[in-house]
């Protein structure tokens, strides 16, 4: 290929990568009006997806198990609350990522918190229905509350401020918990991220210039809120599991960090403004402070 022609094939080439990236840009920037075939694919998919998800569950999860009369257990006690802190997150999230979907659509803001925000509500509230059937487990009103927790807590936040300040966050670290009881705990790390409450911590990421709006605080900056917990091979201190070697002792951990909110980072594209806001469900790694009444105060370099 001689000099002309190399450079007239980059130049092309170039030129399709900017027309698709152009393409794909337009595609993702939300809609000033209603697009009704646009909101008919957001129905659609998440009506899909919620119906699948739940088939899938049943089939692979409950499917395994004895059915027994609807009935409630009371298990608020367990695992040092650290489930129900994941149902805030879990609902939370997924109201958030509904919310955002009919915005893109061009849906009223009172459509996207009724039937986007209330997605996440809705959704776990069919899984905590099918737990009720379950003799294995039961319907738990302490997760029905953390789940309308997380809606109520974007739905809120929409109506007071017009903006997310306060953002749940997720992080993870391996643990040395699940290798006694790997049944429970995970065995893999995808199945630890999931199971292991010991490696989880969960986030209040508060935006400081959101609060401060004429400031020279940076807008991404926030300051981050932990929970987590360790010693856990059971749900209940009082209970050992038969096939753990040891039963050690649990406790709680609070946490003081640094953190980003990656939606306040200023760009035109709105490619980058969406995986910002599909990573930006993730505690960035920072230096933080550890308190714990096992431990005192410790300090981390980077903590994740």
């Amino acid at each position: 290929m001689n000099t002309t022609l190399r450079y007239t094939f980059v130049a092309v080439l170039f030129f399709q990568i900017g027309f698709c990236q152009s393409k794909l840009n337009t595609f993702l920037k939300p809609s000033d009006t209603i697009q009704v075939q646009r909101q008919k694919t957001v129905l659609i998919s998440e009506a899909l997806v919620a119906t699948g998800t739940l088939l899938a569950l049943n089939q692979l999860w409950y499917a395994n198990y004895p059915k027994s009369d609807f009935h409630f257990v009371n298990d608020n006690a367990e695992w040092l609350q650290m489930d129900k802190v994941g149902h805030v997150f879990s609902s939370y999230q997924l109201g958030s990522f509904s919310a955002q979907m009919l915005n893109w659509s061009g849906a009223s803001k009172k459509n996207q918190l009724i039937y986007g925000a209330g997605l996440g509500f809705a959704f776990l509230t069919a899984v905590e229905v099918m737990d009720g059937y379950s003799a294995e487990w039961g319907a738990s009103l302490g997760d029905v509350v953390a789940n309308a927790t997380g809606t109520g807590l974007y739905v809120s936040q929409e109506l007071l401020w017009d903006e997310q300040r306060i953002l749940p966050k997720f992080s993870f670290h391996t643990s040395p918990y699940a290798q006694y009881r790997p049944a429970v705990l995970g065995k893999s790390l995808s199945e630890q991220i999931i199971k292991d409450y010991n490696g989880q911590t969960y986030w209040l990421s508060i935006n400081l210039h959101s609060f401060t709006k004429n400031s020279k605080i940076p807008k991404w900056l926030n300051v981050a809120l932990g929970y987590g917990a360790e010693g856990m091979v059971t749900g209940n201190s009082a209970t050992l599991a038969p096939d753990a070697t040891f039963n050690p002792q649990r406790y709680r951990q609070f946490y003081f960090s640094l953190d980003v909110d990656l939606t306040k980072i200023k760009t035109n594209s709105h490619f980058l403004k969406t995986v910002f806001s599909v990573f930006n469900t993730v505690k960035i790694p920072a230096p933080t402070i550890e308190f714990s009444h096992l431990n005192g105060i410790k300090y981390h370099l980077i903590y994740f």
